[in-house]
């Protein structure tokens, strides 16, 4: 299969149904963090943009909305795939991005570089996805805060080691900040910027 090929297959069959149906299950992950949701729509994305990662892409991006990628989807038919289906424009600038994917492996040094919205609109912030190689059977992290009861375990792996003080830098900067969609495979779980992550004890 050629790069152009690639490109232009693999979108939504139905794109606005199942735009939708992806859109509903981001609403529900940002209003139940941790909670994992499994992508049905039948994206097939090009390598290595996951499945949910790339269902995400094309319900979320359009061209009002630039896309910052990782050195590996940047360097692979991901560009053209979300050009063609999504008319979404690529920065390399992370300031100037509503929406960042990175593959899974890939190293995450520093969530500041990324857009944190302004006190007066937070909302123009980045949403970084990250890919990983699994939701279940890592580091087991306890969330807090708005639409969790008391409390909820993740155990995503692959997470880098300096994530959980990337992620209190984050919420340090609140009602500003970027919220984080962790996806593999075909599943996701989604992280807002309220949310309170901490280790738990082994």
């Amino acid at each position: 299969m050629g790069l152009k090929t690639e490109a232009l297959t693999g979108g939504f069959a139905e794109p606005v149904f199942h735009a939708q149906s992806v859109f509903k299950m981001l609403m529900d992950g940002m209003a139940r963090p941790g909670a994992i949701q499994t992508v049905q729509p039948d994206a097939a994305p090009p390598t290595p943009l996951g499945i949910a990662a790339g269902a995400i892409a094309l319900t979320l991006c359009d061209h009002d909305t630039p896309v910052w990628l990782s050195q590996g989807l940047a360097k692979s038919a991901v560009p053209e795939w979300l050009g063609f289906h999504a008319g979404a424009p690529l920065t390399t600038e992370k300031a100037e991005a509503r929406f960042a994917f990175t593959e899974a492996g890939i190293a995450l040094s520093s969530f500041g570089l990324f857009a944190s919205g302004t006190q007066e609109y937070p909302d123009r912030s980045t949403t970084v996805v990250i890919e990983l190689a699994e939701l279940e059977g890592g580091r087991r992290l306890a969330l807090m805060g708005p639409g969790i009861q008391s409390m909820t375990e993740i155990a995503p792996v692959g997470l880098p080691e300096t994530f959980l003080r990337l992620w209190t830098e984050n919420r340090a900067l609140f009602p500003r900040g970027i919220d984080i969609v962790l996806t593999a495979g075909k599943r996701f779980l989604c992280l807002p910027r309220t949310t309170k992550i901490t280790a738990t004890e082994i």
